[in-house]
């Protein structure tokens, strides 16, 4: 059933996100006022295999303040496509610069709350180029091999949504 969308006021708006409130009517008549986030840009990144291993970072999100091993990810800006994202933000956030990218999965984290599509590429190899540009971005940086992702998950140490998907998509999908 659709959901009918009536008046949306900002609630708060800059160039990341933005805000709003929205009347919203449901099937049975009832009136919602339904907060929303639309995110300034979409997001891109890349799960990196090789020799067995996938590319991850392990960080702290002071949002959740928890700590975790995720893909890199970050906007698309603009000009840019998202497997470009997706390659730059490898090389900035690892330092390692991924061989061909082909599209792996799109996902909209949070669909009920927040409209932020993350676009997810795949590449088989990459060569490392030297220290991550965005040294900030995580406490370190390692192959991880592939049967050990569903221990990780089982474990807690990996919870990003985008990442879940990314990684249990291609554990369902190799052989």
């Amino acid at each position: 059933m659709r959901w009918k969308v009536g008046e949306e006021r900002t609630l708060y708006r800059d160039v990341w996100v933005h805000v709003a409130s929205c009347d919203v009517e449901l099937p049975d008549g009832r009136h919602l006022d339904h907060r929303l986030i639309r995110a300034a840009h979409p997001g891109a990144g890349a799960v990196i295999i090789q020799d067995g291993c996938v590319l991850l970072l392990w960080r702290h999100r002071f949002i959740t303040d928890a700590y975790g091993w995720e893909i890199p990810i970050g906007s698309i800006e603009p000009g840019e496509d998202p497997a470009q994202a997706a390659a730059r933000e490898v090389e900035e956030e690892t330092g390692w610069r991924p061989g061909p990218l082909r599209p792996l999965i799109s996902t909209h984290p949070s669909p009920g709350l927040m409209t932020s599509r993350y676009h997810v590429y795949r590449g088989e190899s990459a060569v490392h180029v030297g220290p991550p540009v965005d040294g900030f971005e995580s406490d370190r940086i390692e192959w991880v091999p592939l049967t050990k992702i569903r221990t990780l998950i089982d474990q807690g140490d990996i919870v990003s949504g985008t990442t879940l998907v990314a990684l249990l998509y291609v554990l369902a999908t190799t052989t």
